[in-house]
Formats: C-alpha cells, sequence, structure tokens
C-alpha cells in the first residue's frame, strides 16, 4: 500500500492526481499519523519530517509522476530493468514496463518517438527497447535515434489486440505494452531504404489528399516515408515548386 503524508498542498494534489490516473491503490494521513498496517511506501514532501519503518519517497511537486514510479517500483521490489515496447507507425504506440508494471504510456508523432523514449529510460542504467518490426521505414528512424541503447527488433504479429466498445485509437498503445514482453533479436542502426511500392502508395495517398489532384515528387514521398514530413507538409512543398 502506499501512503501520502504530507502537509504540502501541492505535494499531495499532484501526488493524488497521479496516482488516481494510473488506478493505484493508496491512502493518505496526517503526517506524525500511525500508519495503516500493510503500508508499504511513504510520498512526502520535500519538507515533510517523518520517521518511519517503511521507504520514503521525498517528491517534487514539479514533477509528482517521478515519486510516483519511484514509489511504485518500491512497492512491487525492483523485479529488473526498465523495458520498452514501441509500436511503430506515423504515431507510434510507446509504453514504459517496470518489471510487469506499465509505468507510463505515450502515443506521439514518429519525430518526437526517439527523444520520448531516450527520458523515459534516462535514469535506468541497463534498460531495453523493443521495438515492433511493422512499419519498417518508421522503426528504423526510432531505432536510429537511440544510441547507446539495447534495441531489440521483435515480430509484432498478433500483438495487436480487439478493441471492443469504448477501446477506440488504443490499439497502438496495448501493441506496444504487447511488444514490451517479447523477446527479439538485438540491432543497432537500422537504416531501412522505403521500396518502389512504399514511395507509390505515399504518391498515391498525396493524390488523394489533394484538391487539385496533385502527385507529389519521389524526393518529397521519401522525406514523408522518412517521417520528416507528412503528406499535407509535402503538398504544401510541392505548391511551392
Amino acid at each position: 500500500m502506499i501512503v501520502v503524508a504530507t502537509e504540502d498542498f501541492e505535494v499531495y494534489h499532484e501526488v493524488v492526481g497521479e496516482l488516481r490516473d494510473r488506478g493505484a491503490a493508496f491512502t493518505t494521513v496526517e503526517p506524525g499519523a500511525a500508519l495503516p498496517e500493510d503500508a508499504d511506501v511513504v510520498i512526502a514532501g520535500p519538507d515533510d519530517d517523518l520517521s518511519v519503518a517503511v521507504d520514503v519517497v521525498v517528491a517534487d511537486p514539479e514533477d509528482p509522476r517521478a515519486a510516483v514510479e519511484e514509489a511504485l517500483t518500491l512497492l512491487r521490489g525492483h523485479g529488473g530493468r526498465t523495458v520498452v515496447g514501441v509500436d511503430p507507425g506515423p504515431r507510434p504506440g510507446i509504453a514504459v514496463l517496470s518489471g510487469d508494471l506499465v509505468v507510463a504510456v505515450f502515443h506521439v508523432p514518429v519525430k518526437d518517438a526517439a527523444a520520448v523514449v531516450r527520458e523515459e529510460v534516462a535514469e535506468d542504467p541497463d534498460p531495453l527497447v523493443r521495438v515492433g518490426d511493422g512499419a519498417r521505414i518508421h522503426g528504423a528512424r526510432i531505432i536510429d535515434g537511440l544510441d547507446d541503447v539495447t534495441v531489440e527488433l521483435v515480430d509484432e504479429t498478433g500483438t495487436t489486440p480487439y478493441l471492443g466498445r469504448g477501446a477506440r485509437g488504443m490499439d497502438d498503445v496495448l501493441a506496444a505494452v504487447n511488444i514490451a514482453r517479447l523477446e527479439g533479436e538485438v540491432v543497432g542502426e537500422h537504416t531501412v531504404e522505403p521500396t518502389a511500392g512504399e514511395l507509390d502508395v505515399i504518391k498515391q495517398r498525396s493524390r488523394e489528399r489533394s484538391a487539385q489532384n496533385r502527385t507529389i515528387t519521389e524526393e518529397l514521398a521519401r522525406r514523408v516515408a522518412a517521417g520528416e514530413l507528412t503528406i499535407d507538409e509535402a503538398l504544401e512543398r510541392h505548391r511551392e515548386e
């Protein structure tokens, strides 16, 4: 059980909100009050003076998530390294696991994916990133942005679950969780050239998106394939040429 014990209102508000968002089991007590018998970790503010027989995490009100993640890690006994799963695509799903516990998820543009992953593993001495082998151009871009991090390429067949009612839009994130739990092959730099077929698909999509039935050039299609431009941005560049 996580216990929040602080006189700092900002810490209390931010930490409790973060715990509720994660669905974590917790309770609150006044600083100095007796802890519940099942207390394992206490989250307090920087000015709270506590003397307790369990682990204490000091929360920064500017970064409540860090305190909650540390408390959750202590709660589960820190059974292993941080593992990040990535379901690549134009907006990759990213899932951060600490052991079996999912501690954070993201759904971001591919241009931001590597930076998000680097930030999430920055404090771990031996993190592992697992990237699905679909959407290979986007996956290569993410892998190439992860210097000095162990990266495995994972067969992502069957990792996207069936989405029931109300779960629309969660498929990439849930696939990332599954990818994080599968073993893959360690890879280094993974630059991939788009095939002629992949470029043709991008050109066709640009034609479908254009009010004037325009088709972008192969050079612009390559930049779209690499994630440097969206199709709309490529169309704008094409109009300016």
